[in-house]
């Protein structure tokens, strides 16, 4: 671990636990996307918009409410500051619209943080119970 990290309450989560929880996420949100905009095909424009809304929103909220999205909790995984406190609203959503843009996660330190949790001072990490 670097020096820009300090003591966290955690490990931080591995590649693995964190594309994991994405892909829990991403498959909750077409489906709950299915159900909002009705059979029109997975592959419809609609379909698309739709699903990347509601992962946006599960989320951002989950993370704000739980510290975590729906696919972290399962996958025991936290979202945290740097300093092991809670994110607030405003830095989460600006940490969500960025992994929405597919790039920021995609490029990481060698902490295993991608630019999307370095742009908002965030780490995720494992969680104890």
């Amino acid at each position: 671990m670097s020096d820009d990290l300090p003591m966290l309450p955690g490990e931080v989560g591995g590649l693995g636990r964190r594309v994991g929880a994405l892909a829990i996420d991403w498959l909750v949100s077409t489906g709950v996307a299915l159900l909002l905009v009705g059979t029109l095909g997975y592959v419809s424009d609609q379909v698309s918009l739709a699903t990347l809304i509601v992962f946006y929103f599960e989320v951002t909220v989950l993370t704000w409410l739980l510290g975590a999205s729906f696919g972290q909790r399962i996958l025991r995984l936290r979202v945290c500051a740097v300093n092991g406190r809670p994110l607030g609203l405003p830095r989460i959503a600006l940490r969500t619209l960025l992994i929405c843009l597919v790039l920021p996660p995609l490029v990481m330190d060698s902490d295993g943080r991608g630019l999307h949790d370095r742009a908002v001072g965030s780490v995720v990490i494992l969680r104890e119970n």
